[in-house]
């Protein structure tokens, strides 16, 4: 416990000076080097040894992508069609992984001797989340810089507010398992309170910056839909590190485990509250 504050306590005042004070482009820069950590403590899910080829060829793709959809685009407000691809391989993703997780066991005898399957997963998982943290933190970017970040910290905090009310909830009133296979401390009871917890976070920021209608209501069901896409990205790493045989992947962050042990609930939730926010608003 003294690690994880420890660890904490450095970690948040890096994260606010990374969302509000650092330029785009060096925004952009920090996220491509935790999206490199993750990938490779992505490669410790498979069987092979696959040293750096993990990250590195996860670069290699991103500085691609990075190339073909330039970072000025984004800041004018325009998204490329290849990050909506990339959005959207994103979403067919977690759709697949939502069922591997539901038939698990069984479902990993099809995937975990085959490093390509894995190495395909990592890049459907990380890949979305760089572009939805780049085209979250450039949101408005022509009118207000900082419109940007508020943005993104006011989704990863639906993420966090769920966390914590799904903890309390599930301590408090948990009885029925969500899935004991995959992840034995999740309950129900601490899901629906989770939620709800996320939801008033939403309702109150709508109603506090006084958002016209079909903004506020695009906004909630968003949030209701990024909050449940977190539990499946924190389920679907579980599913992962579980047929791998560790227990945290990594041990970058002491008392946190690894990159991937912290975003892994941001992996899903971001691209997700992207995607939905643009089509209904």
């Amino acid at each position: 416990m003294k690690q994880r504050i420890i660890t904490a306590s450095i970690l948040i005042p890096l994260a606010i000076g990374w969302l509000f004070y650092l330029p785009i482009e060096y925004f952009s820069l920090l996220a491509a080097v935790l999206f490199f950590l993750a990938g490779r403590e992505w490669g410790r899910f498979s069987s092979s040894d696959s040293g750096l080829f993990f990250p590195i060829s996860y670069t290699i793709v991103l500085m691609a992508s990075y190339y073909f959809a330039p970072l000025r685009s984004v800041l004018q407000g325009y998204i490329d069609p290849l990050i909506w691809s990339v959005l959207l391989a994103g979403i067919i993703w977690w759709v697949l992984a939502l069922v591997m997780i539901m038939r698990y066991p069984g479902c990993e005898t099809w995937w975990r001797n085959r490093p390509w399957l894995l190495w395909l997963f990592g890049l459907s998982t990380l890949l979305p989340f760089f572009w939805s943290l780049v085209l979250l933190r450039g949101y408005h970017f022509q009118s207000d810089t900082r419109v940007g970040s508020w943005t993104l910290l006011f989704v990863m905090s639906l993420v966090w507010v769920a966390d914590t009310g799904a903890y309390f909830t599930g301590r408090a009133f948990g009885s029925r398992k969500l899935l004991p296979a995959v992840s034995p401390n999740k309950t129900i009871e601490g899901l629906l309170g989770g939620v709800g917890a996320a939801t008033l976070l939403a309702v109150v920021v709508t109603l506090k910056n006084h958002t016209e209608m079909q903004q506020s209501v695009a906004i909630i069901i968003s949030s209701v839909l990024a909050v449940l896409a977190s539990v499946l990205g924190d389920l679907t790493e579980s599913l992962f590190k579980r047929v791998a045989g560790i227990k945290d992947s990594g041990s970058l962050l002491p008392g946190h485990g690894g990159v991937l042990d912290r975003i892994d609930s941001l992996t899903a939730a971001l691209p997700v509250f992207v995607i939905s926010y643009l089509l209904l608003s």
